[in-house]
């Protein structure tokens, strides 16, 4: 199996990709001469040329040329088809199995890193026809090759209608994120694009436009053809032209490696990062990224100089929970831009736009919650949940009659984390991430619950402290989707011990004389306090004790109850924070479904937009939201931003969603589905569901269904055997935690998994396409693996084999 693959950057191999604006511009000449100039000039013998993919007769071919034109240059075509025709085309045509685009990549890289092993050199890659010319598998070559991140050298068109060609295909080039260092063309007597084009990119972008003399034209007598250009060749080459090019990708390629050299010894002068007590981060630690595609980020590494100066590391925390499309996504980075280039940022408060109004309509209508109504739009989760809490307090205060200096609090769940912002915060227990702000004041109760973990290979509830005497012995499950089979466990009143705890608390509190404006917690899984998986049927007993009992909220005269039916809230307002937990995260569109139950508020952001830009959506019933109606503006819900619903962010959002509700429709998520989740295993395993179970498949796509994961089924057993080790495991969707062994305790301020991190830093030894790590964060005992919603297979199962061998 493949290793993922680095990018190409040597510090001896100087490797840049050519691209055309059109066919039949001269890519193969410009090439050419870029090949014999650097073999003159700099008196180097390890020049080379790779053209990946090339269509037509053998004769013709561009490695044929460069053969013919020059010396002592190494030529290499990895795929040749014989047909003159698109290589999408000709691979169709030619009968044979269809290269996919990761094969032909890893053949570019290792090629490049065999020439890099000859030592100081050139390298020039020559794609096929104009920047969206398909390649083999259908996908354009300016998204094929943008994993290699090679610096570019862009051919412009000098015919009519060149001057728009280059300029679209150096913005294609430039939207995908390649660096695009020079333009080069022919000087075109009749239409002169050159002058235009030299004055366009040198003004708007400070890039050199290069312009020679047009070859001869083709002559009929095919050794006069090629006397007249070796002539050609021989007289651009000494006009040193090409040599001034060549200079100028020289430096930039030396000042490339300076400056990712010197960025973390700068970084550590200069960044206050978060969550990061710098006593302890030194400059070596700092990991510097010189690009990111799709599960990978391209790092710096000074180690070898065989291997690349450029590592692929496994974005593992899915860069805090936001990635889910993948880095560098061209859709995404195309709905962005179009929204950039329509509005810009337009102001909000009284105003609508269509990518606020769409994306509004489609969480709506995806959620599938039959309470919400209304979405307010804010910046980031944190600010997306204080949001929520002034809903939700507003309306218990008006509901119960209580004065505006009332203070309340909200119930939670312990180890619940809601942001970094003051109100967020106090919406949390005394924790590391809060105690020590002067400005924090914790306003509410927060309850223990039962976890669930797989152990030794079987799926295990844990008793909270305080219910271990009515519990007993951790309650073991066949399968993970029996635990989730919630309405199933209450025909066997499972849950009337919770019930009768979670009454006893509130009986509790409100003999204390406490109010609380609000229930707040992530569903199923608590992610900053730990990677916690909380026991569903607790928590709906949760949400339907406190739905029920509003006389536990009330003085002692009480108020009416009001009935779930209605769909008004009653009790208390349920705010579900699923900013982590949302939008697929966990398999299916809202969290919710897998409770029962449906929240009053929800909020949203990190996988909302895709891990693009920030955004975060906050959605409410219309009973909440009349709450703040009235004649008076100080009884609005007086918040918001100077970027609310900013265009961008919502356009990013609507195509994100798009993107993840295509892919369940299309069954993109079966294959995780099927490594043992949903299929009848032995009883006695962290097994699926039995087949009565598994075959629920009426609740509508995103909003109920399967319990499945990502990560293979005999991955999480084999981890929880470990048991010297791990004290449980536990995956769903595309989160994998381990909740490591350690006998000073368990807690944000262990150390037990930092060896495991520092082994998984250290990655796999380099293969031809180069060393690869991954990069992953802990919560004190507990290391988490996240992948994004479009990793594949095989990248699974090579982060599989690396866990399993770095934990050994």
């Amino acid at each position: 199996m493949e290793s993922p693959l680095a990018a190409l950057l040597w510090r001896s191999l100087r490797v840049y990709q050519v691209f055309g604006a059109n066919t039949e511009v001269g890519k193969t000449v410009f090439t050419t001469l870029l090949c014999k100039s650097a073999k003159r000039n700099w008196q180097e013998e390890n020049v080379s040329f790779l053209k990946p993919v090339s269509t037509g007769p053998l004769n013709e071919a561009d490695d044929h040329h460069i053969k013919t034109f020059t010396t002592g240059i190494n030529h290499h075509t990895l795929i040749q088809y014989g047909i003159p025709v698109s290589p999408h085309t000709a691979a169709l045509a030619s009968g044979e199995q269809i290269p996919s685009d990761n094969s032909v990549l890893a053949r570019c890289r290792e090629h490049a890193s065999e020439r890099a092993k000859a030592g100081k050199g050139w390298l020039f890659m020559e794609t096929a026809g104009g920047v969206h010319s398909p390649g083999p598998s259908g996908t354009t070559q300016a998204d094929m090759y943008t994993p290699l991140r090679a610096p570019v050298v862009l051919v412009g068109d000098a015919k009519l209608g060149g001057i728009s060609q280059t300029i679209a295909s150096f913005e294609a080039l430039r939207i995908r994120g390649y660096d695009v260092q020079s333009i080069m063309l022919f000087q075109d007597s009749k239409y002169q694009n050159y002058l235009y084009l030299a004055d366009y990119f040198s003004q708007k972008y400070n890039i050199p436009v290069m312009s020679l003399q047009e070859p001869p034209e083709r002559l009929d007598n095919e050794v006069r053809d090629v006397e007249a250009m070796q002539e050609y060749y021989e007289q651009r080459t000494e006009e040193n032209i090409v040599k001034t090019v060549l200079q100028h990708l020289d430096l930039n390629h030396t000042k490339r490696l300076a400056r990712l050299e010197s960025m973390a010894a700068k970084a550590h002068e200069t960044i206050w990062y978060p969550f990061t007590q710098h006593e302890h981060l030194p400059a070596k630690d700092i990991m510097t990224i010189d690009s990111a595609h799709g599960d990978y980020f391209q790092t710096y590494s000074s180690k070898s100089q065989e291997h690349g100066a450029l590592q692929a590391s496994f974005d593992g925390s899915a860069s805090w929970w936001t990635q889910g499309l993948g880095h560098a996504n061209s859709q995404l980075t195309m709905a962005a831009a179009y929204a950039a280039g329509r509005y810009g940022h337009v102001m909000f408060a009284g105003a609508i736009h269509e990518p606020a109004m769409t994306l509004a309509e489609n969480l709506l209508q995806g959620t599938g919650n039959s309470r919400l109504t209304r979405v307010f739009y804010s910046d980031n989760g944190s600010t997306g949940t204080e949001v929520a809490v002034k809903m939700g307090l507003r309306a218990a205060r008006v509901r119960y009659g209580w004065g505006p200096n009332e203070k309340l609090g909200v119930i939670g769940l312990k180890g619940g984390y809601h942001g970094d912002t003051i109100g967020a915060m106090d919406c949390a227990e005394p924790c590391i991430y809060n105690e020590n702000i002067e400005w924090y004041e914790g306003k509410g109760y927060w309850f223990d619950y039962p976890t669930i973990l797989c152990k030794d290979g079987k799926w295990q509830i844990s008793a909270p402290e305080g219910m271990e005497k009515e519990l007993g012995q951790p309650q073991g499950f066949a399968s993970l989707a029996q635990i989730f089979d919630v309405e199933g466990r209450e025909k066997k009143n499972d849950q009337k011990l919770y019930e009768t705890f979670i009454v006893e608390k509130l009986q509790a509190l409100r003999a204390q004389g406490r109010k609380f404006g609000a229930l707040i917690m992530e569903p199923i899984v608590l992610g900053a306090g730990g990677m916690a998986f909380v026991d569903p049927l607790f928590q709906r007993t949760l949400v339907k004790v406190i739905r029920r009992s509003p006389h536990l909220f009330t003085d002692e005269h009480g108020v009416s109850p009001r009935t779930e039916a209605s769909k008004e809230w009653s009790g208390l307002p349920v705010l579900f924070d699923e900013v982590f937990t949302g939008l697929y995260r966990l398999g299916r569109f809202t969290p919710s479904t897998f409770l029962g139950v449906e929240p009053d508020v929800s909020v949203n952001a990190k996988l909302l937009t895709g891990g693009l830009v920030p955004l975060s959506t906050t959605m409410a019933s219309e009973d909440i939201f009349n709450v703040f109606r009235s004649r008076e503006k100080v009884d609005a819900l007086l918040h918001g931003h100077s970027y609310t619903a900013h265009p961008i962010g919502c356009q990013v959002g609507i195509e994100s969603l798009k993107a993840m509700q295509r892919m369940e429709r299309r069954g993109e998520w079966d294959w995780a589905k099927n490594q043992g989740w949903v299929a009848p295993r032995r009883p006695e395993s962290c097994s699926p569901a039995p087949p009565s179970l598994a075959s629920k498949t009426t609740t509508p796509p995103g909003q109920g269904g399967q319990v499945w994961s990502v990560w293979p089924l005999d991955l999480v057993e084999s981890l929880s055997r470990m048991k010297t080790r791990v004290d449980g495991v536990w995956a769903l969707g595309s989160v994998l935690a381990v909740h490591l062994r350690d006998e000073a305790g368990a807690g944000y301020s262990s150390n037990a998994a930092l060896g495991l991190r520092a082994a998984l830093a250290q990655g796999e030894a380099a293969g031809s396409n180069g060393p690869w790590n991954v990069h992953s964060r802990v919560l004190g005992n507990v290391i988490y693996l996240m992948a994004s919603q479009t990793t594949t297979r095989e990248g699974v199962e090579q982060l599989s084999n690396l866990l399993v061998k770095s934990l050994e």
